[in-house]
Protein backbone atom coordinates (compact mmCIF):
# COMPACT_ATOMS: atom_id res chain seq x y z
CA UNK A 1 0.00 0.00 0.00
CA UNK A 2 3.08 2.38 0.74
CA UNK A 3 3.96 2.14 -3.09
CA UNK A 4 0.54 1.83 -4.57
CA UNK A 5 0.45 3.10 -8.23
CA UNK A 6 3.80 2.43 -8.85
CA UNK A 7 4.72 -0.20 -10.68
CA UNK A 8 6.96 -2.86 -8.58
CA UNK A 9 9.38 -5.65 -10.37
CA UNK A 10 10.12 -9.22 -9.78
CA UNK A 11 13.21 -8.93 -8.62
CA UNK A 12 12.65 -6.22 -5.94
CA UNK A 13 9.54 -8.18 -5.09
CA UNK A 14 12.17 -11.11 -4.35
CA UNK A 15 14.66 -8.89 -2.22
CA UNK A 16 12.10 -7.74 0.01
CA UNK A 17 9.74 -10.77 0.53
CA UNK A 18 12.21 -13.87 0.54
CA UNK A 19 15.53 -13.54 2.48
CA UNK A 20 17.17 -15.87 -0.69
CA UNK A 21 17.76 -14.19 -3.85
CA UNK A 22 18.45 -17.64 -5.31
CA UNK A 23 14.71 -18.21 -5.26
CA UNK A 24 12.31 -18.87 -8.64
CA UNK A 25 11.31 -15.85 -9.75
CA UNK A 26 8.05 -17.42 -10.46
CA UNK A 27 7.24 -17.88 -7.36
CA UNK A 28 6.18 -14.11 -7.74
CA UNK A 29 3.83 -15.31 -10.04
CA UNK A 30 2.44 -18.03 -7.92
CA UNK A 31 1.75 -15.58 -5.43
CA UNK A 32 0.47 -12.64 -7.02
CA UNK A 33 -2.41 -15.45 -8.09
CA UNK A 34 -3.04 -16.24 -4.50
CA UNK A 35 -3.57 -12.55 -4.02
CA UNK A 36 -5.86 -11.96 -6.97
CA UNK A 37 -7.98 -14.86 -5.47
CA UNK A 38 -8.42 -12.87 -2.24
CA UNK A 39 -8.36 -9.28 -2.80
CA UNK A 40 -9.85 -9.08 -6.25
CA UNK A 41 -11.96 -11.99 -7.39
CA UNK A 42 -14.06 -12.08 -4.56
CA UNK A 43 -14.88 -8.63 -4.75
CA UNK A 44 -14.67 -8.40 -8.86
CA UNK A 45 -12.33 -5.90 -9.13
CA UNK A 46 -8.50 -5.67 -11.09
CA UNK A 47 -6.89 -4.13 -8.34
CA UNK A 48 -3.63 -5.98 -8.52
CA UNK A 49 -2.44 -5.20 -11.98
CA UNK A 50 0.22 -6.85 -14.40
CA UNK A 51 2.22 -4.39 -16.31
CA UNK A 52 4.00 -6.09 -18.78
CA UNK A 53 7.73 -6.56 -19.10
CA UNK A 54 7.73 -3.99 -15.73
CA UNK A 55 6.11 -5.95 -12.79
CA UNK A 56 3.37 -5.75 -10.82
CA UNK A 57 1.26 -2.05 -9.57
CA UNK A 58 -1.74 -2.30 -7.05
CA UNK A 59 -4.28 0.32 -8.32
CA UNK A 60 -4.97 2.88 -6.39
CA UNK A 61 -8.71 3.53 -6.61
CA UNK A 62 -9.30 -0.08 -6.02
CA UNK A 63 -9.06 -1.27 -9.20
Amino acid sequence: MRRRDEVVSKSEILEHVWDTFDTDPNVVEVYVGYLRRKIDAPFGRNALQTVRGAGYRLAGDGG
